[in-house]
């Protein structure tokens, strides 16, 4: 199915580019979310006519998530869980805590936006977590897992 990109998407293409996608990827993803449409003369000719509104949009949100992730770079989370005496945890710390944590801090961070490379940290320590704020602002936070005794 041919689309035209209504915002920038990873792997796939940038604003206004027109694209070939699998017709399931278009249907089920790309089109609800809002991030494409049908790739008709018409929503062609529509896309060119608000071209610089959805560039204006698109750069408001990338000025915003910089701004939030210059912000985000200097926090540190501190997040406490039941640890045994060797310092291994008796759950795991995931991006949900993670991100619960950074709301409860006033940063607005979806669970999704945060990635765990090694995945879950199941050890007492300090960790780098990244957190993906928009597709092209990534900013690391350091997360630091203090072991309570039970």
């Amino acid at each position: 199915m041919q689309i035209i990109l209504l915002d920038k998407v990873v792997n796939l293409g940038a604003l206004g580019d027109v694209v070939k996608v699998k017709d399931g990827y278009a249907r089920n993803f790309l089109i609800p979310s809002g991030r494409a449409r049908r790739a008709t003369q018409n929503a062609i000719a529509e896309f060119e006519a608000r071209r610089v509104e959805l560039e204006k949009v698109a750069a408001a949100k990338h000025a915003e998530a910089q701004a939030l992730g210059e912000k985000l770079a200097a926090v540190t989370v501190k997040l406490s869980q039941k640890a045994g005496v060797d310092g291994r945890l008796f759950g795991s710390v995931t991006n949900h805590d993670v991100s619960e944590e950074l709301n409860k801090q006033g940063f607005k961070v979806a669970k999704a936006q945060v990635r765990m490379p090694n995945g879950p940290l199941k050890n007492v320590g300090d960790y780098t977590v990244s957190v993906n704020l928009h597709t092209d602002v990534t900013v690391d936070v350091n997360v630091t897992v203090l072991g309570e005794t039970a």
